[in-house]
């Protein structure tokens, strides 16, 4: 039996090969991972059961039969140090995420491990990166033992970007919890397990568990970490959200559980949601509502370390000028005329009829009669399809269809008053999926109806659809200027009919409508293989205004039917002018009947003072619309009294007199109360002094993209299928044809399902339908884990192995020397030892470093970027083999002599370690301890000398 104990990064020997001792381990049990390998390699040994000695190990050093050209040599470095998973930078995370974070989107990772448990509210402008912040705080509290289970609370729409951001990007493997999935996942679980226990990372549907019952079990087995997306939407009053709000001060109340909260409008007019929302944070922060300004000062500046807001403007200062696009906006105007223009008048005519013969009705009758009058002047504005639908469609509600006898619903009043809500207005922001269907408008006039059916049929077509050909010429303007357009229509049947007639115009091109009668999967799957056509046009309800990324594929946006609300233009803009947009500028264009008295409406009460609000104050202010009665009126003043703007809307039970003054007053007290907060909770922002530093050092030790490329390059050309440059419209990538390679890699490739021609980019966004080829791509570790296998073990590559690939020693003449000078590859493995919150955690950091040494001065290494630099030298003229060896074995005889001097770097390196860890992760209240301790001896991985030329 065994006695002896292996230290967490220690070398040990058994079953024939080398190993990394991994901090899990006991005296009994090992956890090892193969040298050169990654934790998912890891595997475990029971010493008492072990039939061969486990011993310690030491790493061989180079030989000269294992030296190559200097080219080699570089790719070795490069294996090394995109091998690398834990890091011994400042964050723990960076080695296990497949992005490439801007510097501005870890201030709030660094404002978050400033905290004892993490409270964050992050309020940046859509299109910022959101779901990129939060998720890179979780990933760095998970890599960091602080975490082991985390959900994500969203609404239903986003559950599947959610679990697809996490995957794909942060190496998060999430299940969906709605009610659609929810018995699937408890199948099999003891009855007293809950799924939040069973499945470590969950991505949860608000609607789903906002019930009392699964709120209650939810509460009990939540775990430790929880995102909030779309967090305003949990604050409002209603119903609903009132369960919602229920659910997370519920969750808030663990005073140790970390909380990320995330909304692109943090203050949607509502005074008391905005203060719910940073009660959330911590209780004292609802206080700030009712404290005299004079008393605010020391709450302000406490809540300034938990709120972190951005505008597009604020990201400039971070020498990322060119992360946003250049957003163009212009207006096109279309004419009423002919008849489509009497046809509008007659519809406009009838539609207040409706509501003038439903007077003295019940109130229900009432109500059905207004939302069915709004919703054909709804209708009418949007297409002649829509307008179709809505007179076919049974008042009461049955879904649209051609068969008018289908059998109605009798709703109640409150749910009329939804639907109409939802399908005239613009419905509610978390749940688009079902709120593009046309609204019913039909009743009992037969003949009327079917008079007006028949000539909206009849007026089809740009021909006679004036708004439909101005469209059309809007888009030959665009398509000829090399745009890529996303069209947005407000009902299921104008997407339709505008994408139906767009295709017998652009026949060259794909044009795909994307509606809510799609699953979100479906959706998602629809836009996706809008990647293959070149050229494209989308035509999407505002079911995509949300949820669904379209910067990769994207660069024009037009409002076919103007949003009745400012936010949901916002929304549609900004999922194609986002983080990730290539293009350097995007086009934005409203279009608008220039004598549609309900677009002149809307366009000049709501959106234009949506908009210069938004220039004046830098961010987007919700309408202050109490549920949607300052818009009815807006509209009703159209309806009922042509050529006027005061409504009295009888079924409303309130008097707005002038809605357009009512609305304008509404507005100034949201633009003020916007502009006190902006004022109130202005915040010492984290300068890009602050925190480029500790990106920069992170770079430096993982390395990023320029250096993927660059080795994923040098390797396909090492090893015989060098890349091609493709270009398709404006992008580049490159083609890697796999069957070119060695068969060892070619194996490892097909059994990450690489094989064949791989289309691959270096660069986020990736060109469409392309690989991102990133850091932890199952790419880049096949072919270092090759490569170093290549280096380290000769013996065990088969014979069709082009072993000049890589090499672990080399000498070159060359002119970036003035003295004999050796350059050490190393690696170097420190224990890292974390006390925090009453419990110490083990965790083994990795780094690979380039080590300069001249002649006579061997004590004194060069500084670490001058060393890598020469890893890049030219040579000047060849080297005999014989010469290169002489040189090469009067390097190694010198090793013994180098070890005190490598020794001392490892501690320097080791106390550099643990500054950056005190320095980012520093608690409120000062708990948490940490300790560094270098595993000794150093690994010397390479061995190469430049000789003066």
């Amino acid at each position: 039996m065994q006695n002896i104990t292996f230290q967490p990064g220690s070398l040990v020997s058994a079953r024939g090969r080398e190993w990394i001792v991994l901090p899990q381990s006991s005296d009994d049990t090992l956890h090892l991972r193969p040298l050169g390998a990654t934790d998912d390699d890891a595997t475990l040994i029971y010493l008492p059961i072990e039939p061969g000695p486990v011993g310690p190990a030491t790493f061989p050093w180079p030989t000269a039969e294992q030296a190559s050209n200097f080219a080699a040599g570089q790719l070795l470095r490069d294996a090394l140090q995109l091998k690398l998973r834990t890091g011994a930078g400042p964050f723990r995370s960076f080695g296990n995420i497949a992005v490439e974070p801007r510097a501005y989107q870890l201030v709030p990772l660094l404002m978050a491990l400033k905290q004892e448990v993490v409270r964050l509210l992050i309020a940046d402008d859509v299109g910022i990166g959101k779901t990129i912040e939060a998720a890179l705080i979780v990933r760095e509290l998970l890599d960091r033992g602080e975490i082991i289970r985390m959900a994500v609370l969203c609404p239903p729409h986003l559950c599947e970007q959610w679990q697809r951001e996490l995957k794909q990007r942060f190496h998060i493997n999430a299940v969906v919890v709605r009610s659609t999935t929810a018995n699937r996942l408890e199948r099999g679980l003891p009855a007293n397990q809950s799924v939040f226990e069973a499945y470590p990372f969950t991505v949860v549907s608000l609607d789903y568990i906002k019930s009392d019952r699964r709120r209650d079990e939810f509460q009990r087995a939540c775990p430790e970490c929880v995102i909030v997306d779309e967090a305003h939407t949990c604050t409002f009053s209603g119903q609903g959200k009132q369960k919602r709000y229920t659910l997370l001060k519920g969750l808030a109340e663990d005073t140790s559980r970390h909380m990320v909260l995330l909304t692109a409008t943090p203050h949607s007019g509502d005074e008391e949601a905005f203060y719910n929302l940073l009660g959330l944070l911590h209780p004292e922060f609802r206080e700030l509502k009712d404290i005299p300004s004079t008393s605010r000062k020391p709450l302000r500046e406490q809540l300034a370390n938990h709120f972190v807001q951005r505008r597009r403007p604020d990201i400039e200062e971070w020498q990322d000028r060119n992360v946003f696009p250049e957003r163009l906006s212009a207006e096109i105007t279309y004419k009423l005329t002919g008849d489509w223009g009497r046809l509008f008048d007659e519809v406009l005519d009838y539609a207040r009829d409706l509501v003038e013969r439903a007077e003295g009705k019940g109130l229900l009758q009432q109500r059905m009669s207004w939302w069915a009058a709004l919703a054909l002047l709804r209708c009418i504005s949007s297409s002649p399809a829509a307008a179709v639908n809505a007179l076919r469609t049974r008042l009461h509600g049955t879904a649209p269809t051609d068969n008018v006898d289908a059998v109605e619903v009798e709703l109640t009043l409150e749910e009329a008053e939804e639907r109409g809500r939802e399908r005239v207005l613009d419905g509610v922001e978390d749940d688009l999926s079902t709120q593009d269907i046309e609204p019913g408008a039909r009743t009992e006039d037969g003949a009327r109806l079917t008079e007006l059916i028949d000539r909206a049929e009849s007026l089809a077509g740009p021909a006679k659809d004036p708004k439909l050909k101005k469209l059309i010429d809007h888009l030959k303007e665009l398509t000829e200027a090399g745009f890529q357009p996303v069209v947005f229509c407000r009902y299921i049947a104008t997407a339709h009919y505008v994408a139906d007639n767009l295709r017998t115009v652009f026949r060259n091109h794909q044009v795909t409508p994307v509606t809510g009668q799609f699953t979100p999967a479906e959706r998602e799957a629809a836009v996706e293989a809008m990647g293959e056509a070149e050229p494209r046009i989308l035509v999407a309800t505002d079911c995509l205004s949300e949820g669904i990324n379209l910067q990769n594929l994207f660069t024009a946006v037009v409002h076919y039917d103007l949003s009745w609300n400012p936010t949901r233009h916002e929304q549609r803009e900004g999922r194609v002018d986002r983080f990730g947009q290539k293009a350097r500028e995007v086009r934005t264009t409203m279009l608008y009947g220039q004598d549609n008295p309900v677009d002149g409406a809307v366009l000049q009460v709501i959106l234009r003072k949506a908009e210069s609000i938004r220039k004046e104050l830098g961010v987007l202010v919700p309408m202050p619309d109490d549920q949607g009665k300052l818009t009815q009126a807006l509209v009703g003043a159209v309806l009922l009294r042509k050529g006027t703007t005061t409504a009295r809307v009888p079924q409303l039970g309130l008097d707005f007199g002038d809605p357009e003054l009512s609305i304008d007053t509404a507005w100034t007290s949201a633009r003020e109360k916007a502009a006190k907060n902006r004022t109130l909770f202005a915040q010492r922002r984290l300068k890009p002094e602050d925190v480029l530093p500790e990106w920069q050092k992170t770079l430096a030790v993982l390395g990023g993209e320029a250096d993927v490329e660059r080795f994923i390059k040098r390797v396909a050309q090492q090893l015989g299928a060098p890349l091609e440059e493709t270009a398709k419209g404006t992008a580049t990538h490159w083609k890697l044809h796999a069957s070119s390679l060695p068969a060892a890699v070619r194996e490892r490739l097909e059994g990450e399902g690489l094989a064949g021609t791989l289309r691959i980019d270096f660069h986020q966004p990736p060109a469409p339908g392309t690989q991102f080829i990133h850091r932890t791509h199952p790419l880049v570790s096949v072919l270092a884990d090759f490569l170093l296998e290549t280096a380290l073990d000769y013996a065990s590559i088969e014979a069709d192995t082009t072993l000049d690939a890589v090499a672990r020693a080399g000498a070159i003449f060359t002119g970036a020397v003035e003295t004999r000078t050796t350059v050490l590859l190393v690696r170097l493995r420190h224990q890292l030892t974390v006390s925090h919150r009453g419990q110490s955690r083990l965790l083994l950091c990795e780094e690979t470093l380039t080590v300069g040494l001249e002649a006579g001065n061997e004590s004194t290494p060069l500084e670490e970027a001058s060393a890598r630099a020469l890893m890049t030298a030219e040579p000047a003229r060849n080297m005999p083999p014989p010469l290169r060896d002489q040189h090469i074995q009067r390097a190694l005889a010198q090793l013994p002599g180098i070890q005190p001097t490598l020794e001392e770097l490892a501690r320097a390196r080791a106390q550099q370690l643990l500054e950056d860890h005190r320095r980012v992760r520093v608690a409120s209240d000062a708990r948490g301890e940490y300790r560094v301790t270098p595993s000794l001896p150093v690994d010397i991985m390479g061995v190469f000398v430049l000789i003066p030329a």
